[in-house]
């Protein structure tokens, strides 16, 4: 459909999140950056979808999602695997205080914003759904790969991201 877009004026598309995802908040818990679901195609479906958009004078932005990852993601899954996996720093996880939470923070989907590692007692840290551990951008790893994810869709040929949630991307 989209010469029909081109016909009504539309100069460019704006993607949301067609990353492998489990669909815990629909594809907002990225299993994968730099793939595309399978419920939407492949990734030589994608560079098609670019390449006939380009073709048509259009532009493609697409979602990066870069606060926090599926809890399905690899890196955490190492992180909760292997407390001593570098990847865990990747993420917040934090003592908890007098058995609960280390803070009173409240998740914007409702209840507290971590949850218990049962493996470690340690809690991490998850502004959304329990699902979409949050990720620490302090780290020089989550700064270097998304550098690389970025670089990755750009490479392919995209005009630009909108970056969810950026206003919390550092949190002290």
């Amino acid at each position: 459909r989209l010469p029909y877009l081109r016909e009504l004026g539309v100069d460019g598309v704006w993607l949301t999140p067609f990353y492998p995802s489990p669909g815990h908040d629909h594809g907002y818990d990225v299993a994968d950056y730099c793939d595309v679901d399978p419920r939407f195609g492949t990734l030589a479906d994608f560079d098609a979808l670019l390449a006939d958009a380009h073709d048509l004078g259009l532009r493609v932005v697409v979602d990066i999602v870069p606060n926090h990852t599926s809890s399905e993601h690899e890196w955490f899954r190492n992180a909760i695997a292997d407390p001593a996996h570098p990847d865990r720093a990747r993420y917040f996880f934090r003592s908890g205080v007098d058995g609960g939470p280390p803070t009173g923070w409240t998740s914007a989907f409702g209840g507290p914003a971590w949850t218990k590692d049962d493996r470690t007692g340690e809690w991490y840290l998850h502004f959304f759904a329990p699902q979409q551990p949050d990720l620490d951008w302090h780290n020089e790893d989550v700064q270097r790969s998304f550098e690389e994810i970025l670089r990755f869709w750009l490479d392919r040929g995209v005009d630009g991201f909108r970056v969810d949630v950026a206003h919390a991307l550092f949190k002290d």
